[in-house]
């Protein structure tokens, strides 16, 4: 079930009075990069076909820029295509739909289903078996999918939803 998430302020709500609670400032911990670090630009110029058998265009990853947590893709999914079953090991995604309707089964089995259209911001936790479906027969759908894991493929393990069926 997708979630919603507002912040409201209530006018009739005292606010708390910090000053007798202010941090005193403190010295930054050490960071294990240099401060003059590089600013590194990814121009793709050729798709890749991953593991879930989808056009991908790898932009920042440990490959590409030196990442070390994170990586950003763009990923196609051709008029009436779909990925191959799969879940992330160990690793988060966040998906920003540029453009399409996409269908993502998940789940035990891949019972569950969502929809969602250009323009949704979509969390999948580590794990979680997905299979997303484009379901224009026209149009490829577009994302933007960020993962907390700077490797492009290492991580992803293909999923075989028939045996993972409950037998009752």
């Amino acid at each position: 079930m997708p979630v919603t998430a507002s912040i409201e302020s209530s006018p009739s709500a005292p606010m708390p009075d910090r000053r007798d609670s202010v941090a005193q400032p403190t010295q930054p911990e050490p960071v294990d990069q240099a401060i003059d670090g590089e600013i590194v630009t990814v121009r793709p110029d050729a798709k890749t076909l991953t593991r879930q058998r989808l056009p991908y265009f790898v932009g920042i990853s440990e490959a590409t820029a030196g990442s070390r947590g994170i990586s950003l893709n763009l990923v196609i999914i051709p008029p009436g295509g779909a990925a191959e079953p799969h879940f992330h090991r160990d690793y988060e995604t966040a998906i920003y739909l540029l453009q399409g309707r996409v269908e993502t089964r998940y789940g035990k089995g891949l019972k569950q289903s969502i929809i969602h259209e250009a323009g949704d911001f979509i969390f999948i936790p580590a794990g979680v078996p997905h299979q997303p479906h484009n379901l224009s027969t026209s149009e490829p759908a577009q994302a933007l999918v960020a993962r907390n894991d700077p490797n492009e493929q290492e991580n992803v393990v293909l999923y075989d939803p028939a045996a993972d069926q409950d037998t009752d």
